[in-house]
């Protein structure tokens, strides 16, 4: 065998590099992509999944061996929310672990000069201390609706060290809280909390209705970062972050799904009450991630919450047809 082409070698992404964009589609992906558009570069690599199946090993190695990306953003996946997760068990453990088994792979064997894997907060244990430090990683169980999904993504945290530890690779890993913005999923049955009350909001808002539920009391606390936000953190740490450990991606702060939904009611502008279902599950109190290390190498989020929302609701209304 041998040793990846470009040695942990601290140097920015040339303007005129192949850039490949796995997932491109996503929200994630998408926001990427104009990140580094408006960014300059222009050199990059797209492919649907109907015309690449990351799944399939040999396709992977042949798209690698032809192309030969020097840069790559791994933010594909399959994706949704506890029902979905919790549901199609199988299928999300052996997927992901297809897709990011046969990027790196072949990233490796064609000495790809960076690549970027992108995971999950769910990655970390359900009763860890809060805020979440990367040192808390398999440092206790899993939340077991989605341990599947956060398994294969710690495989792929663990891949990526393998091959910078065995091969001198630069692969890194990111890891960022709860996300929303254009190219979210407002599917009221496998969609997150933001986008799925931003739809719930609306439709109360079009029907006159009087007053909305919302499950649980409204007391946990969640923290939640702009799509483009993600992105910029990204081509930051491309550029400029070369370790081994892992790096939370996130605002640093959070907010009561109760004053969440307060916020969401006034720019959606719903004027009926909004009244709490406490028989329905809360989950987890608090999910906050910790940030210094983020914030040490440089980078802050700059979208406020309100701001952020208001940018994803109009993205809903004119995406509406195709969100749902």
């Amino acid at each position: 065998m041998y040793f990846c082409g470009n040695i942990i070698r601290k140097n920015a992404l040339e303007k005129s590099a192949k850039i490949y964009v796995a997932g491109h589609r996503g929200m994630v992906g998408s926001a990427i992509i104009r990140q580094l558009q408006a960014a300059g570069y222009q050199n990059l690599l797209t492919k649907t999944s109907a015309e690449l199946d990351l799944r399939n090993q040999a396709a992977v190695s042949q798209f690698f061996a032809t192309e030969k990306p020097d840069y790559v953003f791994l933010a594909a996946a399959k994706v949704g929310g506890i029902v979905a997760n919790n549901t199609y068990r199988a299928d999300f453990l052996y997927e992901n672990l297809a897709i990011q088994n046969n990027v790196i792979h072949s990233a490796f064997e064609n000495q790809v000069k960076k690549l970027m894997f992108l995971g999950s907060s769910c990655i970390y244990p359900k009763l860890a201390p809060q805020p979440l430090k990367e040192s808390y990683l398999l440092s206790g169980y899993l939340e077991p609706t989605n341990e599947p999904y956060a398994i294969a993504k710690i495989a792929g945290i663990k891949l990526c060290e393998a091959y910078r530890a065995q091969y001198g690779c630069n692969f890194i890993s990111v890891m960022p809280t709860n996300l929303y913005g254009p190219n979210d999923n407002y599917d009221l049955e496998n969609s997150h909390v933001l986008p799925a009350m931003i739809r719930k909001f609306h439709e109360a808002k079009l029907h006159g209705d009087a007053s909305m539920t919302l499950w649980g009391s409204g007391s946990p606390m969640r923290e939640f970062l702009h799509a483009d936000d993600l992105a910029s953190a990204c081509l930051y740490l491309m550029e400029s972050y070369h370790e081994s450990e892992l790096v939370n991606i996130g605002t640093g702060e959070d907010v009561t799904i109760k004053a969440l939904a307060e916020t969401v009611k006034q720019i959606v502008g719903f004027a009926g009450e909004i009244h709490w279902d406490s028989s329905r599950p809360d989950g987890t109190p608090r999910k906050l991630m910790d940030v210094s290390k983020l914030h040490n190498l440089g980078w802050h989020h700059q979208i406020a919450l309100s701001d952020g929302i208001k940018l994803a609701y109009q993205d809903f209304l004119e995406n509406a047809s195709i969100r749902k």
